[in-house]
């Protein structure tokens, strides 16, 4: 079988858990060598220890330009090159519009916007002249739909997929693709409390709760199961490899048809 990555290196930021580790491991798979980033440093470890000399771990704080400029750094000094970033650390953040802070819409912006700036600009420096690359950037259906997360998260999303579309015209003329994937409802640990709450409990305690979230997302999409972490690393792969050579500016729904079974949302009135 031809490996869909073979050469390749990848950074892929929160890749300590959820999505960003599941894509870690499709793309190892797939030929590629990956950079590991993340604020989990006991985790990333033993992932890239896992994967073995094709990965490797570094602490990375999305919030911190540095940080993001530190990894794309690592892959270019440790495996010589720079061919795919798939900006995905993100977190839930705010509540109902009266309760936000400016501490939470600055804080919500640094991490699901400014990541998603900050790492386009650090892999435009590598990869342009260097002659091309893949940037990707989770984005969510939250961006487009009510009721999938709170106000602030889905502004913020909103502006990842219009960030995608503009650095998409802009960077195209270096060979360098933009796009970004919106995934719907894929259980993770997000939907309860996050890598940080998981990192606090137990294996067992994690998988009861993976499971318990499968179940009920699989009664919420029209496709009857839950979106895994797997369906969006697959996602990532297709945008990261030369099959997406023609693909710029894209923002690739995977959500199992919910966006489309929402169109009659209920909104409260006074």
């Amino acid at each position: 079988m031809t490996e869909r990555l073979a050469g390749a290196v990848a950074v892929i930021t929160g890749a300590t858990s959820g999505i960003g580790a599941a894509t870690a491991r499709r793309f190892v798979a797939e030929g590629a060598r990956v950079v590991i980033a993340g604020r989990t440093e006991h985790t990333g470890k033993a992932i890239a220890a896992e994967l073995g000399d094709r990965a490797v771990f570094v602490r990375t704080d999305v919030c911190r330009e540095a940080d993001i400029a530190e990894a794309v750094d690592v892959a270019v000094e440790r495996f010589g090159r720079l061919d795919c970033l798939f900006s995905n650390a993100g977190a839930a953040v705010g509540g109902p519009l009266e309760g936000v802070t400016e501490a939470e819409f600055e804080g919500a912006m640094r991490l699901l916007v400014g990541s998603a700036v900050f790492g386009l600009k650090h892999a435009a420096r590598v990869m342009k002249p260097a002659g091309g690359g893949s940037v990707i950037n989770t984005s969510s259906i939250a961006a487009y739909r009510f009721g999938q997360a709170s106000l602030l998260y889905s502004a913020a999303k909103a502006a990842v997929t219009h960030l995608t579309r503009l650095a998409a015209v802009e960077l195209g003329p270096y060979k360098v693709r933009v796009n970004a994937i919106s995934p719907g409802s894929i259980a993770t640990p997000i939907f309860w409390g996050g890598s940080q709450v998981a990192n606090l409990l137990s294996d067992e305690e994690n998988r009861r709760r993976q499971a318990e979230v499968e179940r009920d997302l699989a009664h919420a999409t029209p496709v009857p199961r839950s979106g895994l972490p797997d369906d969006i690393a697959r996602a990532a792969l297709y945008l990261a490899s030369d099959e997406a050579s023609f693909v710029n500016g894209h923002d690739l729904v995977v959500d199992g048809g919910l966006i489309w079974a929402m169109s009659e949302q209920k909104v409260s009135t006074p």
